[in-house]
């Protein structure tokens, strides 16, 4: 896959907010490290047994601005990366690049959740670039909805057995698709 973003990202972006259902400033079980957590707005799978259900809706949360949670993020020196969650982050990639441009410049990782598979997201990737820019930015993927028949509280990062951690950087590098052995191999 053809890589389609610069060294130095363009932040010339029109985006100024994101819908967000809310904000977890410290949490260690959305990513590895202590992670400052954005919870989107808007999610189209619904998942049964969803840990999230008052994010599925899209015109609910609150608009807010990204220059406002890149000052949340600043308030604490600990935080060792940002994880976007859901709600659906890829219904908002445009706003959540243009986070992710921010995010990368205080030297922070980032994870996103996504109940579309990786291949899905490449394909839909076609139609809008920013989920390709998005996706370029993320350090790791977890990918696949929440399927509540192979759910297992084992499972780290996880919430079902068919959800995959991937390496993005490694992916695009190698044009396939890469586990994040760290964590697919802790339960």
């Amino acid at each position: 896959m053809e890589n389609e973003i610069s060294k130095k990202p363009n932040t010339d972006l029109e985006v100024q907010s994101l819908r967000l259902a809310g904000i977890v400033r410290e949490s260690i079980v959305d990513g590895i490290g202590i992670r400052f957590v954005v919870f989107v707005q808007g999610c189209p799978h619904k998942c049964e047994g969803c840990q999230n259900p008052q994010t599925h809706t899209f015109n609910g949360g609150t608009e807010v601005k990204i220059d406002r949670i890149i000052n949340e993020i600043k308030k604490n020196p600990m935080i060792q990366g940002v994880t976007f969650s859901g709600g659906e982050p890829f219904c908002q990639p445009k706003g959540l690049y243009a986070l992710g441009v921010e995010i990368l410049k205080l030297g922070l990782n980032i994870t996103v959740y996504s109940g579309y598979t990786f291949e899905h997201l490449c394909e839909m990737a076609k139609q809008d670039k920013y989920i390709l820019k998005l996706l370029q930015i993320c350090d790791v993927l977890i990918d696949g909805k929440f399927v509540k028949e192979e759910k297992d509280l084992r499972l780290r990062f996880r919430g079902s057995r068919n959800q995959r951690a991937i390496d993005l950087k490694k992916s695009f590098e190698t044009n396939t698709t890469v586990l994040v052995d760290e964590i697919m191999n802790m339960k």
